[in-house]
């Protein structure tokens, strides 16, 4: 994520704030409270006020991070390493740190020893514009458990829609920290210091004045500042076993409305039969499009309604009557294969050949999305030409079992705490490589996400659980990189080892208007000024390239 300067930090309490919330001794009274509805509590303008959004599958708690005056620094929190007190009365203060000549400390936070269990957190703030410089940690207390360490939380503007998408640009939109998983949770406090301030008179520094004294230092941070503890909600009632998991196919594209391909049958509606075969007469045919695919690229389509609303094995677009046609390739003897040394009319040309078997990947509906939060329609590209690879950042602490709660989670901060229209990612995969379907509008179309930062058309996303900046990640996931990645960018006839060009809609790295060369498959960090997917991740990627190319029969 963007560099940012990190400085130490001390940290205070004030005196606790009355708002007392319910407390919940353990796992089994907690998971029972979470299909109630949360009872209000009265409170007053001294009080750091709550709100959540609560339904049985997940909910949301929202608590301001506010400023400290010094006279609680009697009280305070202790520096990371040390054990946290927590306000005696069960209820939520106000976390801040060091006071800034005798008046209000710069520092912000929160504490709060008794909440509705969680499993997510992370901060978030009024303007997608605006920059958090500075320092932001967290700690835990599992419910029925210990306190955790210290964690960081790191900025998220570079995941996130284009700059001047209407995804970006709406009302609902925020600025905000990469979430964080940390397990079933009923505590938590959290603490923000802006980074390169001056603390004592006559000192220089990037809070200091003109006059040699000490500038308020809440100036440099975001107004707006929350903190957000996401709760994922229990697993709904699994789906047929069509609809939970699209199964393993063998490699062979189908054409579909849009210039777009398939693997598999084409059902009236314009998605794919789970399970079905290329007929016998369709093998060794690709397709040619003739003619011009239905309706304006980039405009939301409208969501069905009724019966035909509930989530599909392949959620499309509206589909027009076919235009597309195919005819026999040449023998693979007549075939040269194309090597990095072929001009790239050449390699077009040929590109039709290779394809990868579709791998198995679990749906929206297999992994518990709740549809109806997300934004009605959906917003496509006209093609796939780069695969963005990222992780996010939520830790590593996540069983494979989790892996749906995780994602439901991760889906419920993008849209609830972010104000994004849907789940930001088009795939994620777990550490077990096992791989879901991410943004819905169709697995196998060009769906535009909000993942990288001014590059998110004619793009796709994926994002492995976990973080990777300095742990390596599972050979599972890596490998299933290469199978989605074959077959995805198979279905658009692009080479895992090639290169292609982006022009960028404006970021850190490249100004908006650049004609940007990329690898097919590249790294986050290509396109934007940050370190994901993670240095050890990021390094996979050669032989993620070559193993994608192997199974598209390059």
């Amino acid at each position: 994520m963007r560099a940012y300067l990190a400085s130490s930090i001390g940290v205070a309490c004030t005196a606790a704030l009355a708002l007392p919330l319910a407390v919940y001794p353990g796992p089994a009274h907690a998971r029972a409270e979470r299909t109630a509805a949360p009872s209000s509590s009265p409170s007053t303008s001294s009080s750091p006020s709550t709100s959540s959004s609560f339904s049985s599958s997940g909910s949301t708690q929202s608590l301001p991070l506010l400023p400290l005056s010094a006279d609680g620094l009697d009280r305070g929190v202790a520096a990371p390493g040390g054990d946290a007190p927590v306000p005696a009365d069960g209820g939520i203060s106000a976390v801040g740190g060091v006071s800034v000549d005798g008046g209000v400390s710069a520092d912000r936070g929160v504490a709060a020893s008794r909440v509705r269990p969680f499993s997510l957190v992370g901060v978030v703030w009024d303007q997608p514009s605006a920059d958090l410089r500075g320092r932001v940690q967290v700690r835990t207390r599992a419910v029925g458990g210990e306190w955790s360490p210290w964690r960081e939380l790191l900025p998220y503007g570079d995941d996130g829609p284009d700059p001047d998408s209407p995804e970006l640009r709406g009302a609902r939109a925020h600025g905000g920290t990469a979430p964080l998983w940390v397990g079933d949770s009923d505590g938590v406090q959290a603490r923000v210091r802006p980074e390169g301030v001056a603390v004592a008179d006559g000192v220089a520094g990037a809070g200091a004045d003109a006059g040699g004294g000490v500038a308020a230092r809440s100036a440099v941070l975001p107004s707006g500042l929350r903190l957000e503890l996401v709760d994922p909600g229990e697993a709904p009632a699994p789906p047929p076993p069509d609809q939970a998991v699209l199964r393993a196919l063998p490699a062979h594209p189908v054409p579909t409305p849009g210039g777009a391909a398939k693997t598999g049958a084409v059902s009236a509606s314009g998605g794919a039969v789970p399970g079905a075969r290329p007929s016998p007469g369709s093998v060794g045919k690709s397709p040619r499009p003739v003619g011009k695919s239905p309706g304006p690229v980039g405009k939301p389509s409208p969501r069905p309604s009724g019966a035909s609303a509930r989530p599909l094995p392949y959620p499309s677009a509206p589909s027009a009557p076919s235009t597309h046609v195919t005819r026999p390739t040449s023998p693979p003897s007549a075939i040269t294969p194309p090597t990095s040394a072929l001009p790239e009319a050449v390699t077009k040309a040929n590109a039709a050949r290779y394809s990868a078997p579709r791998p198995s990947i679990v749906t929206r509906a297999g992994w518990g999305a709740d549809e109806k939060i997300r934004e009605t329609g959906h917003v496509y590209s006209k093609t796939v030409k780069v695969a963005f690879i990222h992780h996010t950042v939520t830790g590593n602490k996540y069983r494979c079992s989790q892996a749906p709660s995780v994602l439901r989670s991760i889906y419920r901060y993008h849209v609830k705490s972010l104000g994004w229209r849907d789940y930001g990612y088009n795939f994620t995969i777990d550490k077990c490589g096992k791989i879901y379907e991410g943004r819905s509008g169709g697995v196998t179309k060009a769906v535009r996400g909000a993942h990288t930062l001014g590059f998110n058309t004619n793009s796709m996303g994926v994002a492995v659980l976990g973080t990777f900046s300095s742990k390596k990640p599972s050979a599972k996931a890596v490998k299933a990189i290469a199978k989605l990645t074959a077959w995805k960018l198979g279905l658009f006839k692009r080479n895992p080892r090639g290169t292609t060009h982006l022009v960028s809609g404006g970021g850190n790295k490249y100004k908006k208007g650049t004609n940007v060369k990329l690898h097919v498959i590249a790294g986050h960090r290509d396109g934007f000024a940050t370190e994901c997917p993670g240095k050890d991740l990021y390094k996979k990627l050669g032989s993620v390239r070559k193993t994608a190319a192997r199974l598209q029969g390059r």
